[in-house]
């Protein structure tokens, strides 16, 4: 059984879709369990996978009720006292806390996995929460057979704040499939771009972890120094229309092409892409670049350096605006570097982050601990 917040569009819901969609259907019964997403966000499960079968869980998804959490935590209750599943896996943060603690409530031997696909301990919270969120964690990762993080760092940072035990500990790098890509000519049609220009893409939702403010810093000084490149941005949510605000007030180059669902249309138009983040897990967008033959410029935050080496397959710089600004200015005047580290991250991403790698990984961690338990 697999349980997660919400399906809503970025790492989590691509990795879990993956999962519910590659394993071997003779030897694995799956149950997906998730609430609904916000008014804000576009929902996975209804633009990309709706063959995916899913159990809907109402209160379980990002806003935090005690009357609608109390009636989510007994609905799930009851769905593994039906299922009686053998490995119980959880993702994200509210569904990992939700579904474990359900799991010891509903009195079912279940092995508890649980996936940090990013963690909650810098950019989201005061130090008077963020304690409160350690200590649960601490607390569940006690009752839970296996924990996984999807970068080394993550598995770093949750052990420096006393969050489980190395021999709990695994790390579970993402993976995933990139579908055909358009040819330039066709993508930036689709688009309404101009495909003589360069274009540096932000990829993801614009929420304030993600410093959407710092990306447009960059566009802004990229202006003043009459960089020859447009950016684009696709993705949505609640800062976006503060985004457009500026974006319109400041007259600066960039293109909003709100939630897509065809990324590849988005990369094949991409010359560079760009990551802002205050803090991350290990962002899809970065390794879909990657397998697009296109070299990134971000923030040195979460497992990014994992991701994009630095030098080779793109630039990972500082949260400064000039640090990211002059990163962008190397790449616009140097094309043969621009493709030098698109081929380099092709060959380096394909190699570590393909799906199949990630379906075989878990299927041989759930054998390995059922097979243990027996």
């Amino acid at each position: 059984m697999r349980i997660i917040a919400r399906m809503n569009v970025g790492g989590p819901a691509v990795q879990v879709t993956g999962l519910m969609r590659g394993f071997d259907v003779s030897a694995f019964e799956q149950r997906l369990l998730t609430g609904f997403c916000d008014e804000d966000e576009s929902d996975y499960l209804e633009t990309v996978a709706p063959d995916v079968a899913v159990t809907r869980i109402d209160g379980l998804g990002r806003s935090i009720s005690p009357s609608a959490d109390l009636r989510a935590f007994l609905k799930i209750v009851r769905e593994i006292r039906a299922f009686k599943p053998d490995v119980i896996h959880t993702h994200t943060a509210k569904a990992g806390v939700v579904g474990r603690i359900a799991s010891l409530i509903s009195g079912h031997r279940s092995i508890r996995v649980h996936t940090f696909h990013g963690h909650l301990l810098h950019g989201y919270f005061g130090v008077f929460k963020t304690r409160i969120v350690i200590l649960i964690e601490k607390f569940l990762a006690y009752f839970t057979h296996r924990l996984l993080a999807v970068g080394e760092q993550t598995m770093i940072d949750l052990l420096r704040a006393g969050i489980g035990n190395k021999k709990k500990f695994s790390v579970m790098s993402p993976g995933l499939e990139l579908r055909t890509l358009p040819s330039r000519t066709v993508a930036c049609d689709e688009l309404g771009l101009d495909e003589k220009k360069i274009y540096c893409a932000f990829i993801g939702r614009i929420t304030q972890i993600k410093r959407p403010d710092r990306f447009l810093d960059v566009v802004a000084d990229a202006k003043r120094h009459d960089i020859p490149i447009h950016f684009i941005v696709a993705g949505d949510g609640k800062l976006l229309q503060e985004c457009r605000d500026r974006a319109r007030d400041e007259a600066l180059p960039v293109t909003f092409l709100g939630w897509r669902s065809d990324i590849e249309t988005v990369l094949a138009a991409s010359d560079i892409v760009i990551l802002t983040s205050d803090n991350e897990g290990t962002p899809l967008s970065l390794i879909q670049a990657g397998m697009a033959h296109i070299p990134v410029v971000s923030t040195r935050v979460g497992s990014v350096p994992e991701i994009v080496e630095d030098g080779e397959t793109g630039f990972v710089v500082d949260s400064s605006v000039t640090a990211l600004r002059s990163a962008i200015s190397r790449l616009v005047d140097n094309p043969q570097l621009r493709r030098s580290l698109g081929e380099t991250a092709h060959d380096y991403t394909m190699a570590r982050y393909g799906v199949a790698r990630l379906v075989k990984d878990h299927q041989d961690l759930y054998r390995e601990l059922h097979s243990g338990r027996s």
